[in-house]
């Protein structure tokens, strides 16, 4: 099953793009009632063996969601482009996002 598949399955009112773009998946969060765009992409191993995911900051993705073993944390777009830009970063840690980024929701799987 895809990565977008299984994230499908928090989410109502499902939309997905016409065409390739920077989110893959639209719909409302179940409970929750803003529609937003995700950006749900696998990750990838980086070359010092940490597990990474590329983003860019000009996405039209709303939300960006990583997938952890038990559990789905999805970051704000926007938070997560000034953190970035404000810091003057290249690569971010997913470990520092949590602590330093306010818009953060952990979902548990299903």
């Amino acid at each position: 099953m895809t990565i977008i598949k299984k994230f499908s399955k928090n989410l109502n009112n499902i939309e997905y793009p016409k065409e390739k773009c920077s989110w893959n998946i639209a719909g409302i969060l179940k409970g929750k009632n803003a529609f937003y765009k995700y950006d749900v992409r696998n990750m990838f191993k980086m070359s010092d063996g940490d597990l990474g995911k590329k983003g860019r900051t000009n996405s039209k993705a709303d939300k960006m969601v990583f997938e952890a073993e038990k559990e789905w944390l999805i970051l704000d777009m926007e938070e997560l482009t000034s953190y970035i830009k404000k810091k003057q970063l290249k690569v971010v840690r997913l470990e520092d996002l949590i602590s330093e980024l306010d818009w953060n929701i952990i979902l548990p799987k299903y």
